[in-house]
């Protein structure tokens, strides 16, 4: 066995290609083992094995600087890395992340969580280092589901300015680019990285420069009759559109190539992007047949691959599934949009239903909003399926090209709270800060599968924009028999008490439910209210309620600074209304991995936690 010997990066630049190759497969072995237990994202990093192993044999890490996008891709990193016992607890409470963390590691040079960001973060690096008169090599591996994020083409634009090292990976495991292989390409590939060739090109371009006047209609006229010749011999590059070097596609798992090819690119003095063909899931055959189910997963059978857990109830978005079928089927009008999440916001029954009426248009969360825009103003009557993490991104589209303008978009903010495992970056804990603030932006939380159905309905009707925002995890059915018909802006009244009133948005409701039966068993008497719009605020109901109990609480599963509990705090100080008010949120901090339970606990927002904080409110 190498890999139990393996602590650092630097004991694998001692290894043959025969060692490596041999290492390959004992960390695939590794990884698919300590993955069936814990679950994570296997199929991505089964796929960048050798990729992984020839940046550590050709670079010196830490000094060189590795930005991994996405963080998906980072398992076989953090192996080698001398995390190998981390993933006996892998996105555990208290245990090692599944994404890049500089405060985990000083291999890991910046965090990364969602996508489209290494480039910029790479150029933003490379600059400091120049300014600051270092050497070290910096690389930017960005998987082509990535490259769909216009972030990366501000970056590449921004890259052919660089004049200075830096190299951009492309991780392509699955994207429409012409195939190029073959002993041709691995020829072309040396030539347009050899030393000579490039010291050549561009010392020319130098001398050309320096020429007054004749030097620079030379150089002109040299470069357009090299494009011309270009676009008769070879179909269009982007990148070299870009002005940058551009090496590929070549194969992702052939380690002797990418070990050349790299040594070569990293001696040279500017800016090259290099495509690499690899294979999610590769060594392990449930990952690689089915590499969306593997991108994120349970606890598994190594053996059949199947969850060991089955699956309980329905989810929220199984919810939210089924309805958008009854919408379709009910308004012809009625389309959907997400940012390559098709699967994961539940929309993939209805792009199969209605092929016409489906659009997934990439990780491209901003182009999203705007294009969905684009069809409100058109006639349509558009619902964008997003999680609230990556609703983040389009803010300004929200503001400006669908609020603004009163368009009539849906928003369905799925993965609304704690998401658990993923971590900080993945937490949708933001959305009603951000979102309650934008004017003529309906926001509905709905309390239970039954009334997530309800508002669908509601925000067909409103014709304006709304946002209905939902948890991740199995659709609570508690409260049933309570089913208001839903008006804009009034909440809903579910246990009536005299002492204490608890305002609860969204998935809280549940929560609010249990901490007043512990209450209720305390002899506190509870007024539990589904706060269901949560704007426009049911003002009238709020001050009516704080007007005739002791303690309002407020529970809301957002961070607490912008969120529910401070615009009711400004709310009851505008009105001048004497009542005690507690807000129960999430702390103005970000919150790690774990398990949705045990983050609740740690906060002290769990039903338990609750009737303390109320029970010791009370005491003052």
């Amino acid at each position: 066995m190498i890999l139990e010997y393996i602590e650092h990066p630097a004991q694998v630049k001692k290894l043959s290609i025969e060692e490596l190759e041999l290492l390959a497969i004992e960390l695939r072995t590794f990884l698919i083992d300590k993955v069936s237990r814990t679950g994570g994202h296997l199929a991505s990093s089964l796929g960048v094995v050798e990729l992984t192993l020839a940046l550590m044999y050709v670079l010196d890490l830490p000094e060189d600087k590795i930005i991994w996008d996405v963080g998906h891709q980072t398992y076989p990193y953090k192996v080698l890395t001398g995390r190998k016992k981390g993933f006996d607890h892998l996105r555990e409470k208290g245990g090692m992340s599944g994404f890049p963390k500089r405060h985990e590691s000083a291999y890991d040079s910046f965090d990364t969580g969602h996508s489209s960001t290494s480039i910029s973060a790479g150029i933003g690096m490379a600059k400091a280092r120049d300014l600051l008169g270092q050497k070290n090599k910096i690389v930017a591996v960005i998987g082509d589901g990535s490259l769909s994020g216009g972030m990366a083409y501000e970056a590449l634009n921004n890259l052919s300015a660089l004049k200075s090292q830096m190299i951009v990976i492309i991780n392509d495991n699955n994207m429409s680019i012409s195939e190029s292989t073959g002993g041709l390409n691995d020829y072309l590939a040396k030539i347009r990285l050899n030393s000579g060739y490039n010291e050549l090109k561009y010392g020319m371009k130098d001398s050309l420069a320096k020429m007054s006047g004749v030097g620079e209609k030379v150089d002109l006229a040299i470069s357009k009759a090299k494009r011309g010749i270009k676009q008769i011999v070879l179909p269009t590059n982007l990148f070299e559109d870009f002005e940058v070097t551009y090496v590929g596609p070549m194969d992702g798992h052939n380690l002797h190539s990418l070990i050349e090819t790299l040594g070569r690119a990293v001696k040279l003095n500017r800016p090259i992007v290099m495509h690499v063909k690899t294979e999610k899931g590769r060594g392990y055959e449930p990952a690689r047949l089915s590499p969306t189910k593997f991108h994120g997963v349970e606890p598994f059978d190594i053996k059949t691959g199947m969850p060991l857990a089955e699956k309980k109830s329905k989810s929220y978005t199984d919810v939210f599934a089924k309805k958008m079928l009854e919408l379709g089927a009910a308004h012809p009008e009625l389309v959907a949009v997400t940012a390559a999440m098709k699967d994961g916001t539940g929309l993939s029954a209805f792009a199969k239903r209605y092929p016409d009426r489906f659009f997934d248009v990439g990780i491209a969360e901003e182009h999203a909003v705007t294009f969905a825009a684009g069809m409100a103003a058109g006639g349509l009557h558009p619902v964008v399926a997003i999680y609230s993490s990556f609703l983040q991104r389009a803010y300004d589209q929200l503001i400006h090209d669908v609020c603004l303008q009163q368009l009539p978009v849906i928003f369905a903010v799925d993965r609304a709270g704690l998401v658990g495992k993923d971590g900080p970056t993945h937490h949708g804990v933001f959305d009603l800060s951000f979102l309650t603030g934008i004017p003529g932006m309906t926001v509905i939380a709905p309390k239970n599968r039954y009334e997530l159905r309800a508002a669908l309905d509601y925000a067909v009707e409103l014709k304006t924009p709304v946002a209905i925002r939902y948890p991740r995890g199995i659709a609570w059915k508690g409260m049933r028999e309570h089913n208001t018909p839903m008006k804009t802006g009034k909440s809903e009244v579910l246990i009536e008490g005299s002492e204490v009133v608890m305002l609860a948005v969204g998935s809280m409701v549940e929560t609010a439910v249990k901490a007043a039966e512990l209450l209720s068993e305390q002899g506190i008497d509870c007024s539990v209210i589904n706060v269901r719009f949560v704007k426009p605020m049911d003002t009238e109901l709020i001050l009516k309620y704080a007007r005739s109990h002791d303690l309002l609480v407020t529970l809301e599963d957002n961070v607490i600074t912008g969120g529910f509990g401070q615009q009711v705090d400004s709310l009851l100080e505008e009105a001048q209304v004497d009542c005690d008010c507690l807000n129960i949120a999430i702390p103005d901090k970000f919150v790690e991995h774990g398990t949705v339970a045990e983050l609740w606990e740690s906060l002290e927002m769990d039903a338990h936690s609750v009737c303390l904080r109320i029970l010791n409110r009370l005491k003052g």
